[in-house]
């Protein structure tokens, strides 16, 4: 009995020493979110985008178990006084070169002007501006959330699909409304859709939110919507979440309403079950005790990506990564019922549009007979014919 101990005791010693895991870490640089909402049920939540990417480590962490991987969030909210450059240098400091941006456009160009320097990789989840997808483009930064135009189209191909091809467009009166008009112009004149008419909603200020509210919209919207030519569908090109929410049911003719309220497209949405997709959700609510909204489930689908690719790669460096990503090797699943890809033109990740009304998702695009010779994702958004990307 000795001797068996003693051989155990030495077959144990002699063992080698279990490796380290190798450790990821990924930054969440991130930026408030206006709390100036029409409905009380679209106020951010205090760890808006960050949940998203705690879950996604979480899942990382489940496959890093077996491939002596661990991930690591490391989360950087900045002020709007902020310098968003000096944020990713502070992050590449503790030793986050894959860096998370839930960032406004000018913002995450100057992170990425950073970045180029720093050898880090910007995971884009917010930006829906086409310029950073054009001529803004930067080799450093990875576009998880989809664009303007790819929102557009996804709207676009299923009302062109009900045959609902007679538009009124209402747009806002800042600049991020009158782009979202552009985007839905060029989506109608893409797919055979006719503006019939546009009109302006002047933002005037006041509370978005108040007793006398439903009285004055009540008043106001069919105002706004009477005397149009006929049309089919009202849409709404209301970025700045001024007036859209007031739309629906208040419109002068009894017409459905969409863009920014009403039929809206998303990357995704809490009533999406599909695919699988429940599972997610249900675990992220058991977490976090909240629906899972589209800057939530782009930072984990982010994360998600860095950790596909660092398990292909059994690598953290962030140039081996983005090789891998960028690659036609990639590929990965999100609950929408296809693999996703990134357009190595211009680094967008290539996604299905969800249609939700809010309650439940409508319709999902591209749709049915909307064809293309490489991908049917590639009829949402620009194609690589029409880019005017060349990475810098």
């Amino acid at each position: 009995m000795r001797r068996l101990v003693a051989l155990c005791l030495a077959f144990f010693l002699a063992a080698p020493a279990q490796a380290e895991p190798l450790t990821i870490k990924v930054g969440v640089l991130r930026e408030p979110h206006s709390r100036e909402t029409l409905s009380i049920l679209d106020l951010p939540a205090a760890d808006d985008t960050l949940a998203g990417a705690l879950m996604g480590a979480a899942d990382d962490n489940t496959t890093g178990k077996f491939t002596g991987q661990r991930f690591e969030t490391i989360d950087a909210k900045i002020d709007d006084r902020e310098d968003a450059g000096a944020a990713v240098e502070r992050l590449a400091g503790e030793g986050a070169r894959l860096i998370i941006a839930d960032l406004s456009a000018p913002r995450l160009l100057a992170a990425a002007e950073r970045a180029k320097v720093l050898g880090a990789l910007l995971f884009n989840v917010s930006a829906p501006d086409e310029s950073l997808r054009e001529q803004d483009c930067r080799a450093d930064v990875i576009h998880v959330a989809p664009s303007r135009a790819m929102l557009a189209d996804g709207l676009t191909q299923y009302l062109v699909w009900k045959k609902w091809s007679r538009w009124l467009l209402i747009k806002g009166s800042h600049p991020e409304d009158e782009r979202l008009a552009a985007a839905y112009r060029a989506s109608a004149k893409k797919f055979g859709a006719k503006i019939v008419e546009e009109r302006l909603f002047e933002d005037t200020g006041g509370g978005r939110r108040s007793d006398s509210g439903s009285v004055q919209t009540q008043r106001q919207m069919p105002v706004l919507t009477q005397g149009a030519p006929s049309y089919d569908v009202l849409i709404a090109a209301d970025e700045s979440d001024v007036f859209a929410g007031y739309l629906p049911y208040r419109t002068f003719d009894p017409r459905p309403v969409a863009g920014s309220a009403g039929l809206v497209p998303t990357s995704w949405d809490g009533a999406h079950e599909q695919w699988g997709a429940q599972q997610l959700q249900n675990r992220f609510t058991q977490s976090f005790h909240r629906t899972m909204n589209a800057r939530d489930n782009n930072a984990w689908l982010a994360m998600r990506m860095i950790g596909e690719a660092a398990t292909r790669t059994a690598s953290s460096e962030t140039e081996k990564l983005h090789a891998y990503l960028v690659s036609p090797d990639f590929s990965i699943a999100a609950f929408k019922g296809v693999r996703l890809t990134l357009r190595p033109w211009n680094q967008q990740l290539r996604q299905p549009i969800l249609l939700s009304d809010g309650r439940i998702v409508v319709s999902v695009s591209p749709q049915e007979g909307f064809l293309h010779q490489t991908s049917e994702l590639d009829t949402l958004g620009l194609d690589k014919p029409e880019t005017k990307c060349r990475l810098q």
